[in-house]
């Protein structure tokens, strides 16, 4: 129980720091799960009950599109993993979540979350806050997306997420950064 405390602290710092009576509600409705490399944990055509928060590893959102697997988004340790259209409308995602190490998971069911932050103002606000992070995020990489050069978005990524340089597959990277991976060679080699 007491590792469950520490995560639940750890998840409520990098979002919302919560009381302690509001760390003991979300202790109360966090499952652990262990996933092997190369697990994936959420699939296509589902629908996304949970959130989930890493404690170790790292995962990959990806999808399929003209046969082509394309990542849409990396996380690591104290980051939540969502497929936010599918788990606010409880619709069939078309993401998927891989992990790209052996990665310990944190789930959240859909309805236990909803239900407490009915409840509870304090948790309401951690939950708001864990959305609006994920919204910032997405917007900040469809705008560096439009906006930057390749040289420039993968400059920005490496000040961003260099634990995300140097663990994931540069396949991976390249795919996120919508480049190639040749490109994603060439423009390593002339920042390097």
């Amino acid at each position: 129980m007491n590792q469950t405390i520490e995560i639940a602290s750890s998840f409520s710092n990098n979002y919302y720091p919560l009381t302690q009576e509001g760390i003991g509600k979300l202790v109360g409705i966090m499952e652990s799960q262990k996933l092997a490399k190369g697990e994936v944990f959420v699939k296509e055509g589902e629908i996304a009950h949970y959130l989930y928060y890493i404690e170790k590893g790292m995962v990959r959102q990806f999808y399929f599109k003209n046969k082509r697997d394309l990542t849409e988004h990396i996380s690591y340790e104290g980051n939540v993993v969502i497929c936010l259209e599918s788990y606010l409308k409880q619709e069939p995602t078309r993401l998927m979540a891989e992990t790209l190490e052996p990665t310990i998971i944190w789930k959240i069911a859909w309805e236990d979350i909803n239900r407490l932050a009915e409840e509870s103002k304090e948790i309401g606000l951690f939950y708001r806050k864990i959305f609006e992070e994920s919204l910032l995020v997405s917007q900040m990489k469809a705008d560096n997306m439009r906006f930057e050069t390749a040289q420039d978005r993968y400059k920005k990524f490496m000040e961003l997420h260099p634990e995300i340089i140097k663990r994931a597959p540069l396949v991976y990277i390249a795919s996120y950064l919508q480049m190639t991976p040749e490109t994603l060679s060439r423009v390593r080699a002339s920042i390097l």
